[in-house]
This record gives C-alpha cells, structure tokens and sequence, in this order.
C-alpha cells in the first residue's frame, strides 16, 4: 500500500485558522456549560431525576431539530446561519443570571435550554459542512484533529473554571460567561469565506436532489428521507448509524450518573467535580493526537469498536470505583473511547458524501442515532436514583461491550469496505427517484464540543456535548487509510489562495 501523501500546512488556509482561533473561545464557554448547567440544576433542587430531565430536554429537543435542520442548512448561507446561532445562544445564555436573580425558575431553564439546544443542532450541522468546505480532502483528518485538539484544551481548563465559578458565583454566572463567548464566536465567522458550492449555483451534482413531491408533508418528508437513505445505502454508515443508536442510551446520560456519583456518592463538592472533568480532558488531548495515526495504521473499523469498548469498561469502571482519583482516570479514558470514535466517524462521513447532501446526512445521522439518547438517559438516571449509580453503571458498560460483539458481526470489522462513495451516492440518487423525492444526479460538531460521538460527556461529533460543535464523526477512504488504488476517489473543489 502507498504510503499517504502529507496534507499541506493547515496554517497556510486564513479562512480555517480564522475558524479554528474564535471557535477556541467558543469551546472553552461550552465546557463551562457542561458542568455548570447540571450542577446548577442540582444546587436548586438536589435531585438527580431532575438533572436527568434537563438531559432529555437537550436530547429531544436535538432529534426534533435534526429532522429538519440537515434541510435548512444545505439550503442556507451556512456562514450567516451559524453567525445567528451564535447570537442568538449569547442572548439566552446571557439571560441566566438575571433572571436567577428574582430566585430559581426550573421552567425558565429548561425553555431556555430547549431554545439553546435548537440553535446548537443548527450550528453542529453547518459546522461539519463548514470544515468541509473550509479545507481540502487530504487536510479534513488534520483539521479536525486540530478542532478536537482545542476542545480537548477547552475540556482541561473549561470544568476547572466552571467548577471555581460555580463555587465563587453560582452557575447561573458561569452559563453567562458561556453565552460572552458566543459573541467571540460570531465575531470570528464574520471574518472567514466558506467559498462557493456547486449547489450554491444550482448546477452542482446532487442540487435538486429530493426536491420533488411539493407540499408540506412531501418537503417535510425530504427534510430527512434523503440524508437517512443514504446512510442506508452505505455498507458502513448503516451499522455505524445502529450501533451508535445503541451505545448513545447509555451515553448521553454518563455525565449525569458520573457527576452525581462525584458530588453526592464519593462526597465531592462543584470544584472537586470541575476537576474530575478536567482530568477527563486528557483523554481528549490523547485521542485526538492519536486519532490520524490510528485509523492510518488499523481503520476505521477497528478504531470505532475499540473506541465503543473503552468506553463501555470506562462506563463500568466509574460505577465500581470508590476513589475520586481513579473515577477521574476511568472519565479520561471514557472521553478518549468518545473522541478517538467521534473523530474516525466524522472524518469519513465527510469523505464518503457528496457535499450538497451532508448537511441532511449529517442532520439524520445525528437525528437517528441520538432519539435513544433521551430515553436513555431518563432510564439510566431514573433507575440510578432508585439502585444507585454503581448497578447502574456496571450494567450500562456491560451493554456497551454487546454492542461492540454485534459490530464484530457486520462490515465494521472489515479493514476495506466494499465499493466506494461514488457507488454509494448513485444508490442513494437512485433511491430518491424510486421513491419519488425527485430526480437529480450524483452526489457536509462536542463540543468541537459535542460535535460524532454519542452524545452526552461531550462527543467529538453530534448535538450532545457541551457547546461547540459535535463537532466535530481519519482521514480517507471510508473504510480504512486508503484504498488499494490510492487517495479516496472523492472530486477534489479547487485550492483556495
């Protein structure tokens, strides 16, 4: 096998190093957010139900949003979309504290999350689509390693600082300081170029792909019937998509069960339950300077399974322990399992779909796989508060390393996988006009805070991390480092000067 050719600098690209600075900020806010926002729901009422509740708010409130938001963005200026998302989060985020003032309002809060929650799936979707266009083929595993390196940095600092501000002032401050970053955020989008599309234009491969079937529920069902068929038609994103759906029941509500076993089980208090989180960084920090040579050197496959296997001992481990050091150790090694798989996964979806249909494949591969992510979470804090956290625990890792025994079962095991994204985006075409959603041809977030992974502790990719993108879900074909015949058949968009 040739060896890969090295990505030119990604310090030479403005437009993505403008990105990738305001983004910096965003990310350090989200991870204010991610311990603030439960720790503040705990300080007011002290029950882990309802700090389970706020997690399932996020979590419908992301599919409800996936269904259509994949349609909005492919159809967008994405650049000023992801500028009044931005916006729009410093409003309500800046709101908090001053409506705390007049004392705790739950009902409040969790409108308010439902809004914020919204304007992120908006924002995690374009961000993927944006890194796309910001950067060319051979440079999207290093650009987004680069994002998750950041919002590994964010992840050190951010739970320490929201641990001291909660202590200090109060959560209801620290989301305030999460919603001034936004503002930086959108300063920054206000300076970068995502360059012209083909579909922009109209003519572009895949432009008018779905647009048939006028009326609302036609539009409607478009909104999400494309980007699920071709998730459907790819050998690897079907099992992705399945087994992801799977191990986010259990995900999206770890970072309950972990900062309620912190603070209430261990006897912790916010700034002990800051640091934990901020140890857990370093398993960001590991994955993602890791998370190239790895897929290089085994594949996707294996990178995602074991990423799934880690995080099911992480998951088990956190619920046996009864040593703060040791529970902070297993969450590092549970945000390693998340972001090495957050990253493998994104990577390839970019590579693998036609630029004018990743913003709906994206929108329903994160609508899809975080609907269990909910009732996960309402299950698992529910059941935690009747057993506790350990039997909890213990069971929810267990079924993790299922999940990783039925991929061994599918193509995921498999270094190559059969055909290619040129094979794949013509099924996916065909399919559209078969079942009449139009003709066309041919062929798109953590956070990074929540940008692929599972959602919950903070994917690398998806709407369910902290407050960045999902992000940011290596580097080339879809299936491992590269395909027999060389780089990734994929059109490469012009070199941008």
């Amino acid at each position: 096998m040739p060896p890969e050719p090295e990505p030119s600098s990604l310090w030479r690209n403005r437009d993505f190093t403008v990105f990738w600075l305001g983004q910096a900020l965003s990310v350090l806010g989200g991870s204010i957010s991610y311990l603030a926002l439960p720790l503040l729901v705990l300080e007011a009422t002290g029950s882990l139900v309802q700090m389970g509740l706020v997690t399932v708010v996020i979590g419908a409130t992301g599919i409800g949003t996936g269904l259509f938001a994949g349609y909005v963005v492919d159809r967008a200026d994405r650049r000023r979309l992801m500028i009044a998302c931005d916006l729009g989060r410093a409003v309500l985020l800046g709101a908090v504290p001053f409506i705390w003032l007049a004392g705790p309002r739950m009902w409040v809060l969790y409108v308010l999350t439902a809004l914020v929650t919204a304007l992120k799936t908006f924002f995690d979707v374009a961000y993927v689509t944006a890194v796309a266009n910001l950067v060319s083929a051979e440079q999207l595993a290093a650009a987004n390693a680069r994002l998750m390196g950041t919002f590994a940095v964010g992840t050190l600092c951010g739970p320490a600082l929201a641990g001291l501000l909660t202590a200090w002032v109060g959560g209801d401050w620290a989301l305030g300081v999460d919603g001034a970053t936004f503002l930086v955020s959108a300063a920054s989008l206000c300076r970068v170029s995502f360059g012209r599309r083909d579909r922009a234009a109209g003519t572009g491969p895949g432009a008018h792909e779905g647009t048939g079937g006028g009326g609302g529920a036609g539009r409607l069902r478009e909104m999400f019937a494309v980007g699920f068929r071709f998730l459907w038609a790819h050998p690897l994103l079907r099992p992705l998509t399945v087994l992801l759906t799977l191990l986010t029941f259990v995900t999206m509500g770890a970072t309950d069960l972990l900062l309620y076993r912190v603070t209430h089980e261990l006897g912790g208090d916010a700034t002990v339950a800051g640091s934990v989180i901020a140890v857990s960084g370093l398993g960001v920090v590991g994955a993602a300077a890791a998370a190239g040579r790895l897929r290089r050197r085994f594949g996707f496959g294996v990178c995602w399974l074991g990423a799934a296997a880690l995080i099911g001992l992480a998951v088990a481990g956190i619920g046996l322990s009864r040593s703060t050091a040791v529970t902070a150790v297993l969450a590092a090694v549970f945000m390693f399992g998340m972001t090495l798989g957050g990253v493998c996964s994104m990577t390839m979806r970019q590579e693998v779909t036609p630029d004018p249909l990743l913003g709906r494949v994206t929108s329903a591969f994160w609508t899809v796989h975080n609907a269990s992510g909910p009732v996960g979470a309402a299950v698992l804090t529910v059941l935690a508060a009747r057993w506790g956290v350990p039997a909890v625990s213990v069971a929810g890792g267990a079924f993790c390393l299922f999940i990783v025994a039925a991929g061994l079962l599918t193509p995921l095991r498999r270094r190559q996988a059969p055909g290619g994204p040129a094979a794949v985006a013509r099924a996916a075409v065909a399919g559209g006009a078969a079942t009449g959603h139009g003709g066309g041809s041919g062929r798109g977030l953590h956070g990074p805070v929540g940008a692929e992974g599972s959602g919950g502790a903070g994917a690398a990719d998806g709407p369910g991390g902290p407050g960045g993108s999902h992000g940011p879900d290596g580097p080339d074909a879809p299936d491992g480092p590269d395909r027999p015949g060389g780089p990734v058949s994929r059109p490469r968009r012009p070199r941008r000067r």
